[in-house]
């Protein structure tokens, strides 16, 4: 790769970084689902993400205008208060940021900087992660898990499937089903679903260079659903993206159950990302009973 940035030199971030910045966040054994190389490179363009590099800390900003930015908790050893300080202070003086702030912070980093009179720490319920049990998600045991059972017998009583791991020459159908997608649920009348449908754009056309698992399911030769992700740390597996034909009952269920048990049954959780406040996804991912949130706070200067 290229010269590493030095803080407060900050360079947009790109494939050639893989390596660099995925050593750092595995080192640092992130529990927060934003803290993978992927998760930041497939949403650059919607958070206009770049980096640097201060001694031992990893740091992240995100720039997508003028007074609007933020950075993300920087990435490195304890103690980060100072740096935490240095960063806060920087947005607010030298970014002019209309409010300088660190975005999904976690419990290790607030742990931290616990006591300092002049840091202002909030919980951000709409970011909390959903993390699950892998177990749980493979087997549905026992009667809260029901329903998403009874979900799967009748797709598997009308439907015969294959699911099969993502590979290069299934990236272009899984591109026209998420396309599929964004038409019935009209992704150009929402800029919420506009960004997510680039986001996975981005995942699938770098598939490949960005080395996550993915996994489809075909009914009749044609991907009728798919789902991607890699581990977060090594207790954990984090489910970036899953898209399935929302014409097809029962089909959601499936992909869920199958990716987790053809990747992850031996990881012991599964963490499914966070619901932004969306009623709907809110409820379904309730629906599989996590088995804990990561909680993530915003920090500001009082």
């Amino acid at each position: 790769m290229a010269s590493v940035p030095e803080f407060p030199e900050f360079k947009a971030i790109e494939l050639e970084d893989r390596d660099f910045i995925r050593d750092i966040l595995w080192k640092y054994q992130p529990q927060t689902s934003e803290l993978t190389f992927t998760n930041l490179f497939i949403w650059r363009t919607h958070y206009g993400i770049q980096w640097s590099k201060y001694q031992d800390w990893l740091i992240v900003i995100s720039s997508t205008s003028e007074n609007t930015g933020f950075a993300f908790p920087p990435i490195g050893p304890p103690s980060r208060l100072e740096v935490v300080r240095l960063l806060l202070k920087w947005l607010a003086h030298e970014k002019v940021q209309k409010e300088p702030r660190i975005e999904r912070a976690d419990q290790i980093l607030i742990s931290e900087i616990q006591g300092a009179s002049d840091l202002l720490v909030e919980p951000t319920r709409d970011h909390f992660d959903y993390v699950y049990r892998s177990e749980d998600l493979i087997k549905l045991a026992g009667r809260k898990y029901h329903s998403k059972r009874n979900h799967i017998h009748q797709f598997e009583q009308v439907y015969s499937f294959v699911y099969s791991p993502l590979s290069g020459e299934l990236v272009e159908p899984c591109l026209a089903l998420a396309e599929n997608w964004c038409e019935f649920h009209r992704c150009e009348e929402d800029l919420n679903l506009l960004e997510e449908w680039e986001a996975v754009r981005q995942a699938l056309n770098h598939f490949e260079s960005l080395k996550i698992e993915g996994g489809v399911i075909l009914i009749n030769n044609k991907v009728e659903a798919f789902a991607m992700g890699e581990l977060l740390n090594q207790q954990t597996a984090v489910v970036h993206i899953e898209k399935a034909n929302p014409e097809i009952p029962g089909l959601y269920a499936q992909i869920n159950q199958k990716f987790c048990e053809k990747l992850w049954s031996n990881i012991p959780y599964v963490n499914r990302e966070q619901d932004l406040g969306e009623p709907g996804l809110r409820k379904a991912k309730l629906s599989y009973f996590p088995d804990h949130m990561v909680e993530k706070f915003k920090i500001r200067l009082t």
